[in-house]
């Protein structure tokens, strides 16, 4: 793929997504890719042959989606706006005509044949064999040589050239015998291998259309129409019209239109399909839902949080498609392997006409020998090989609350040697519960709603702990100026013209002040303590420790990867006798603590250096850096959105068990695209020499390679019966 400078690209922001018709092949593929990047205005590329959708990054100043229809037209393809679900388009039904109408005309020549192999066209008069493939080859068949007038007019090669050439040889020379002595009559191999490409495109595209199955699932999720409260009445209007802040009401059954929170009822939420959770999770008032989950038994009112591309619902759908596109480091060898596929193929055939018509003196052998070439060659199994493999993987990964991001981390996570862990909300709970406080020269009320207040509207675990409503029993919300968070250390704010600071022992340590015995005791417990600073008076007025449960398959998630030879490390920038009190609990390899999000990065990046392959798993914003900066980022869906939109994976329920089970798929969906790629490799390594050696018919290349698309495809969707291996409660 043609690269363009940084700044070019970062210009370019504006994403269309089409449906192109016609594809045939990764030659295809690699034609529509080369002739759109010729353009200055278009940056990126990336098209998925199995699904026939392509995703094109441009400049919108400069370009826009028309003129790209328009290009992909001049380079011999049509194509046009997705817009909502994929339905079965007129082209698939006219495939389908052609198909009946090709297998109609072709079986009383293959019946023939099959009667009398030696004197078929004494069972059938040879003209009316030529009646019988005249409409087989010119009609059913205009679709190869419409394909193949392109991709000349393209000076590059594909599928329909070589069926186009194959077929034209074989019924050229028919005719010729029908004119001549009636001995050399061959329209049933012109016509059956048409109609055996045909039938194979045909099963393939059914195929194909299974592997979208997991993604369908996810769009049909969403129900069709809502009751929305309109006045004092619940009004059923269409699920798109909902608008943030309305009202729904939910019976037993029905699935949840869009993202909220309960106001009224209480019930419990089915959320497998959309996060993995096996198991129903209770909610009441306050408690938030997701769109599409089934809600099992109470009646309940939602308040509308977010609403078309912002529900979670639509953002794991728009991840698990946008996974399908992104090609792997192993397809972008496929495709330059592709690339020079058919012109050599085209050389084999030349070379087999000519070496047999000259040697054997038979220029008849010779150019069914070269048909036979030009078929069995049809690239379509190698095109199909790595995109078939990621669809299923990729979907049946979502359906168990694993969102890969793209298909470069699907390949990548299978080869990772370490992975680094942040210990709050990752390996813990991440809630953690306040465990002991203390106050100097302070009233405990003014400490509690002092922290309190401060801590408002930050995601840091620790802040969100002490708005707990028993902590906070009749205390006061005060108003905070200048609020401000101090990465690494803590968050600074004026309460009534006062300054505070309240933060960590790093933040202490910035002040020049001692931390205290007391917290050196809480600290050796494993708690966490955090300090209440007087700044003007630079003295510390209130202490304050929590403790944070370890997730009930933290453990088994580390014996899992140190077993299969994955170094587990823990990088927290939580204080050192907590961390300890983790690590060897967890029994992990190595752990650092009291880190800055920064050294995160380099602490990634000394283990990049010696030649590991790196995975970083976080849930807060102080670990998105580092997420990026790994060679796979791992994020738990509990934690920020910053930290899912710039992790590689993320994992749904908040299991870090997960991280085996993505492992798992990973190795599984690689291991198909090898498979794959052997099958492809192996029916033309096999079937090119004996079709040069004549040991090979013209119609038995047909059928192997139209097998060979089928067997790759087919292989892919054995996938489809990955299950996780194991099922944690979130929570836990």
């Amino acid at each position: 793929m043609i690269e363009m400078s940084k700044g070019a690209r970062e210009n370019m922001k504006q994403v269309v997504n089409l449906k192109i018709k016609g594809m045939s092949c990764a030659s295809c593929v690699g034609r529509i890719e080369k002739g759109l990047l010729k353009e200055s205005d278009i940056s990126d590329v990336e098209i998925n042959l199995a699904t026939e959708k392509a995703k094109i990054k441009y400049d919108e100043k400069k370009i826009d989606p028309e003129k790209i229809i328009k290009l992909i037209k001049s380079i011999g393809y049509e194509s046009e706006l997705l817009q909502g679900k994929n339905l079965i388009k007129k082209d698939e039904k006219t495939q389908k005509l052609k198909l009946i109408i090709s297998i109609i005309f072709s079986a009383p020549l293959l019946v023939s044949m099959l009667i009398s192999p030696q004197h078929h066209h004494a069972i059938i008069p040879p003209w009316f064999q030529f009646f019988l493939a005249l409409p087989v080859q010119f009609y059913v068949g205009s679709t190869f040589y419409i394909g193949a007038w392109k991709a000349l007019k393209s000076k590059t090669g594909d599928m329909n050239l070589l069926v186009a050439l194959g077929t034209s040889a074989a019924f050229g020379l028919s005719c010729y015998g029908l004119l001549h002595d009636h001995n050399h009559i061959y329209f049933e191999s012109s016509s059956m291998i048409i109609t055996l490409v045909l039938l194979g495109k045909y099963f393939e595209s059914k195929a194909k259309r299974k592997t979208t199955e997991a993604l369908n699932a996810l769009q049909n999720l969403r129900p069709n129409s809502s009751w929305v409260k309109k006045g004092e009445n619940f009004n059923q209007i269409p699920t798109e019209d909902i608008q943030i802040n309305d009202i729904i009401l939910i019976k037993p059954g029905e699935r949840i239109p869009s993202d909220g929170k309960i106001i009224e009822g209480e019930t419990h939420i089915d959320e497998a399909l959309v996060t993995g959770e096996s198991l129903p999770l209770s909610k009441t008032i306050g408690d938030k839902v997701i769109g599409g989950a089934l809600n099992q038994e109470g009646v309940i009112q939602i308040q509308v949080l977010s609403i078309g591309a912002e529900t979670m619902l639509s953002k794991i759908i728009k991840m698990v498609e946008d996974a399908q596109y992104k090609k792997p480091p192993i397809q972008k060898l496929v495709d330059k392997i592709s690339a020079a596929f058919v012109p050599t193929v085209l050389v084999i055939a030349l070379m087999t006409l000519v070496l047999t018509g000259l040697f054997k003196a038979n220029w008849e052998l010779a150019i069914i020998n070269a048909v036979a070439v030009l078929v069995i060659a049809c690239p379509c199994a190698l095109g199909l090989a790595t995109p078939t493999s990621i669809m299923v993987g990729t979907g049946v990964a979502a359906q168990a609350g694993i969102l890969i991001r793209d298909g470069e981390a699907l390949e990548i996570i299978q080869s990772v040697t370490t992975i680094i862990f942040d210990k709050t909300g990752t390996l813990t709970q991440g809630s953690p519960q306040i465990s002991n406080f203390k106050v100097f020269d302070i009233e405990e009320q003014e400490f509690k709603s002092i922290i309190s207040s401060l801590g408002l509207g930050s995601e840091h675990p620790l802040a969100r702990a002490v708005q707990d409503p028993n902590f906070n029993k009749n205390t006061q919300p005060l108003i905070v100026e200048n609020q401000k968070t101090i990465p690494g250390h803590g968050i600074t704010g004026k309460i009534r013209g006062k300054s505070y600071l309240y933060g960590n022992n790093k933040l202490l340590k910035s002040m020049g002040l001692e931390d205290l015995e007391l917290a050196h005791e809480w600290e050796h417990r494993g708690e966490t303590v955090s300090y209440l600073i007087d700044e003007e008076m630079k003295k510390i007025i209130g202490i304050i420790s929590f403790k944070d449960q370890l997730r009930s398959t933290s453990k088994e998630t580390i014996n899992f990867l140190k077993k299969n030879g994955i170094r587990t490390l823990m990088v927290t920038g939580d204080n050192q006798s907590a961390a300890k009190i983790i690590g060897e609990e967890l029994d992990l390899d190595d752990i650092t603590s009291g880190v800055m999000p920064s050294q995160k990065i380099e602490i990634i990046q000394e283990h990049q250096l010696k030649g590991e392959v790196v995975a970083m798993v976080g849930d807060g914003i102080n670990d998105a850096p580092a997420l990026a900066a790994a060679d796979v980022g791992i994020a738990l869906s509990t934690g920020t959105d910053i930290a899912m939109n710039t992790a590689s994976l993320t994992l749904m329920n908040g299991n870090p068990y997960l991280i085996a089970d993505a492992i798992d798929i990973s190795k599984k969906t690689y291991q198909k695209i090898k498979q794959n790629l052997f099958w492809a490799f192996i029916y033309n390594l096999i079937g090119l020499p004996l079709a040069a050696m004549g040991k090979l018919s013209p119609l038995l290349a047909g059928i192997a390679m139209g097998l060979s698309s089928i067997c790759v495809v087919s292989n892919s969707l054995l996938l489809k019966r990955w299950r996780p291996s194991k099922r944690a409660p979130s929570q836990g």
